[in-house]
């Protein structure tokens, strides 16, 4: 939309063509006279002016009107071409034509600029919707300042837009509407700033030949700018909103972690501390069982604590990205036989079936990490499965994939919890009376993950199954890789 300015030689254009209609219509309406009634004449008359006034306003429309009071009184009202009126119903007619004919131009004309008052108002909307439906979904400062450059340079009659945008770092986010192209020379701009409550958020700077905006220019410019700055300010609120929130979960996750770690170390620190202390106290023979016993709980508490401690340790790397695998050739039996060796003092209560008979191939895996996720899998199956119960560990090769299974006889999770049961923290079943800081199954996730792999989780018909999907790398040198594992 381009606002043209008020043009002299146009008004003077109007008035010239106002002036040849009602001349040609006199001189066509002169010679029937004697054969025409006043009220036809006068009729004859008024349509050139509501044609007139509608399509050039009320000033041509009343410049017409004067134009025809004064054609039918010097041409068709006797005395004849003469200003001068003796017949009072000549009188009347006239004096009644021209309030006719001034009264309708001034309707015409007001329904006129009423129409185009309504047509602007309705583009301005238009505009103004093209605007904020387009700034709506935007989610950075540069998106913002190209579609607020790009509407005003569309709606306005622009020679050079450009919109900064203030990021508060000395870093300003600047776009132009014409990239590429130079600033106009010896041409002065004109700048709106982007204002919110908090400030100015930036500027908007218009060059055009003309300085001066009309009412309605000034109007949609100010919308437009206040819209941009809206748009900006949502952003930065999201960005302070989601801080507080990412803020909050960090501040909620510690406590979790605190509380779960503190209730963790307690147990074994007491159980160690007792033992050493009833050492110390000289009542206990050296050769003893009871002195073996005391000696054997705080080795067993020990590793304990060396076990919580180097979760929380794999689980730092794992969210900081520094878990690197150390990929060798591995044997998936030897690490769950491993495994079952280490926890043989936790399995006192429950039974646990190695199926894994050493006819999965060799993969490349890291041994340690590997080991950890079956330690965590299987402490896990041991806290929640019942006592007496039973732990099985299978494996099948699936193709390219080694499909493991860790299977115990706890009680079922609800289907739309399985998922988050390898989140940080997360225990769903009996965590109130399970102890431990919810961390293991995630890390399970990430080791398995790092390798590549993938793991899931299960309700089975009996019990609960924990799914582990390894890349397997079978290698043509069978004897290297095994030669590789007895070494180290």
């Amino acid at each position: 939309m381009k606002i043209l300015p008020f043009s002299l030689p146009k008004f003077v254009f109007h008035f010239a063509v106002t002036l040849g209609i009602i001349f040609a219509i006199t001189y066509f309406l002169n010679p029937g006279q004697p054969y025409l009634a006043l009220q036809i004449i006068i009729l004859i008359y008024l349509l050139p002016i509501m044609f007139i006034t509608v399509v050039w306003g009320l000033t041509a429309g009343l410049f017409a009107s004067v134009l025809a009071f004064l054609a039918f009184n010097y041409f068709f009202l006797k005395p004849f071409h003469t200003f001068q009126v003796h017949a009072t119903q000549d009188l009347i007619t006239l004096i009644i034509f021209l309030i006719v004919a001034v009264v309708m131009s001034q309707l015409i004309g007001r329904a006129r600029e009423e129409a185009h008052k309504s047509q602007s108002r309705e583009l301005e909307a238009t505009q103004m919707y093209e605007l904020t439906s387009g700034l709506a979904g935007l989610q950075d400062a540069s998106s913002i300042a190209e579609k607020l450059t790009n509407c005003t340079r569309d709606t306005f009659d622009c020679l050079f837009v450009e919109t900064i945008i203030f990021s508060g770092n000395g870093n300003d986010v600047l776009f132009i509407s014409s990239p590429g192209q130079t600033k106009p020379s010896g041409i002065l701009y004109t700048k709106f700033p982007l204002m919110t409550a908090r400030g100015a958020e930036g500027d908007l700077k218009i060059w055009r030949h003309q300085l001066g905006f009309s009412t309605r220019e000034l109007r949609l410019l100010e919308a437009f700018t206040s819209q941009g700055a809206l748009a900006l300010e949502r952003i930065q609120l999201t960005k302070g909103e989601n801080k507080a929130r990412v803020l909050e979960e960090s501040d909620r996750l510690k406590t979790s972690l605190l509380n779960s770690v503190s209730h963790e170390l307690r147990s074994p620190l007491a159980a160690i501390k007792a033992s050493v202390s009833s050492l110390r106290s000289g009542n206990i023979n050296w050769e003893s069982t009871a002195r073996n016993d005391l000696l054997g709980t705080i080795e067993e508490e020990t590793d304990h604590l060396n076990f919580l401690v180097g979760n929380l340790l794999d689980m730092s790397r794992i969210e900081s990205g520094a878990l690197k695998p150390n990929l060798r050739w591995n044997s998936i039996d030897e690490i769950v036989s491993g495994v079952v060796v280490k926890m043989r003092k936790q399995l006192t209560d429950h039974s646990l079936i190695n199926n894994l008979d050493g006819s999965l191939p060799l993969t490349l895996t890291d041994y340690v990490l590997i080991e950890q996720v079956f330690s965590n899998l299987i402490s896990n199956s041991i806290k929640y499965a019942p006592p007496d119960t039973t732990i099985q560990i299978s494996g099948v090769q699936e193709g390219d994939y080694l499909h493991l299974f860790v299977n115990n006889e706890g009680p079922l999770v609800p289907e739309e919890q399985l998922e988050r049961i390898f989140d940080k923290f997360n225990r769903i079943t009996q965590a109130d009376r399970i102890t431990g800081t919810g961390l293991g199954l995630s890390i399970c996730k990430g080791i398995v993950e790092a390798h590549n792999g993938k793991i899931w989780a299960k309700n089975q018909e009996k019990g609960f199954t924990f799914h582990i999907l390894l890349p397997a790398k079978i290698s043509n040198e069978i004897h290297e890789p095994i030669k590789d594992i007895h070494d180290g």
